[in-house]
């Protein structure tokens, strides 16, 4: 930090301030965190969670762990056994974490658990065990809890491994707005054991293979090519070591270069000064999809929706081939994925990208597919493209043969 005499003459009366009565304040932080990958994590026998939630290294104390109520059900018996075992003194806050209620509410709730622990300043950062909405409600509520206090994440959802857990920003919903109200603060260390994948539901390992696609698409060619060998398949042994050594690799390569794809976007824009951001793919129409068509969509299930009509927006405009295309949509269909949803009116895909400018500090910026693992940015995209793209991507979900007809349809 600096401080430093300067003139200043543009004051809020128009005149010049006397020198040495300003101050110009420079700061900088150094942040840094650590994701994890490793398996077994509930064993009593794996130091690892231990250490991560004792920073100075001061052996047994106490541990607050939020935790999404069904995660609870299923590993609450466990965790609380580890802990136990290590003679941590531990106790449960337990919530109800999905999108519906994903709001300040649920953030105050975890705020009044905080503080009735009594979570110092620094020295007992707070566990966040669940999905990528538990993380992001325990990750806001500790940025806030005296100006920030430390947490840790053990996500529990293939979404929260690859995507919500491995980054800086927080948030919840305001108004019908996904993640409209937010903030900057990484967990000191991200632990990301896949065997939790066992227990869930089909669904959300398809919800978090479309985050998984989405860097394939725009930055991974090799691991679209995992996905195209591998991905129904995966989804039905959720993630999990299969009859062979080669099947079981396939699920722990694609986890880990997804991760690693993701990563590298991430850390030279962590704050997203640059608002040109490659993983913004398929997250310029989904936010206001998926909120519209809430219970039925998941955030994954919205942003392929998106990573669709974007292919197809892509195809038209020539960055895509028919085999490109045909490829993407295949792979979409065999992970099990929509590609369209009734809630996609022309004038509600209008509205959306009018919300993605607003964010975007008043430009498009839109990334969309160049071949495959591509991708380039447009910024002038027009509403009878959308349009355009929106029937064709319509017609094409809700025919099976439609895609072998779709050569010379470019255009317009």
């Amino acid at each position: 930090m600096t401080a430093e005499s300067i003139p200043k003459p543009d004051s809020l009366h128009g005149a010049e301030q006397p020198r040495n009565r300003t101050w110009h304040m420079r700061a900088s932080k150094v942040v840094s965190y650590e994701v994890v990958l490793l398996a077994g994590l509930l064993d009593p026998s794996q130091p690892a969670l231990a250490v991560a939630c004792s920073p100075d290294g001061g052996g047994p104390g106490r541990q607050l762990i939020v935790i999404d109520s069904t995660v609870y059900a299923l590993y609450g018996r466990r965790i609380g056994a580890y802990f136990a075992a290590r003679g941590v003194e531990h106790e449960f806050c337990v919530v109800e974490a999905h999108e519906s209620v994903k709001s300040m509410d649920a953030v105050f709730e975890i705020v009044a658990s905080m503080d009735a622990f009594g979570v110092p300043r620094r020295r007992e950062p707070v566990l966040a065990v669940g999905g990528g909405v538990l993380t992001d409600l325990v990750g806001l509520a500790t940025s806030l809890y005296r100006r920030s206090t430390p947490y840790i994440r053990v996500p529990t959802t293939l979404i929260g491994m690859v995507d919500a857990a491995v980054g800086a920003k927080t948030g919840v919903n305001f108004r019908g707005h996904k993640n409209r109200l937010g903030t900057y603060h990484p967990s000191a260390v991200t632990l990301i054991d896949p065997g939790f994948l066992a227990t869930l539901d089909p669904q959300h390992i398809r919800n978090g293979l479309a985050e998984i696609l989405k860097i394939a698409l725009v930055k991974d060619a090799s691991l679209f090519t995992l996905l195209a060998e591998h991905g129904g398949r995966l989804v039905k042994e959720r993630m999990q070591s299969g009859d062979s050594d080669d099947r079981g690799a396939a699920g722990a390569e694609v986890i880990r270069l997804a991760i690693q794809g993701m990563l590298e976007e991430l850390q030279p824009n962590l704050w997203e000064h640059q608002l040109q951001r490659l993983v913004d793919f398929g997250h310029s129409f989904s936010p206001r999809i998926e909120m519209e068509a809430l219970p039925e969509l998941l955030h994954g299930e919205a942003v392929c929706v998106d990573m669709a009509f974007s292919a197809v927006l892509a195809y038209r405009r020539g960055l895509l081939d028919d085999n490109d295309l045909s490829r993407i949509l295949r792979v979409m269909n065999d992970l099990g994925l929509p590609t369209w949803h009734p809630v996609c009116t022309p004038d509600l895909m209008a509205e959306a990208l009018e919300e993605t400018v607003k964010h975007r500090d008043g430009r498009q910026l839109l990334p969309l597919p160049e071949s495959i693992g591509g991708a380039r940015f447009v910024d002038d995209v027009t509403r009878a493209e959308l349009d355009a793209a929106l029937a064709e991507i319509r017609r094409i979900s809700g025919s099976a043969g439609a895609l072998a007809a779709m050569s010379g349809s470019r255009g317009a």
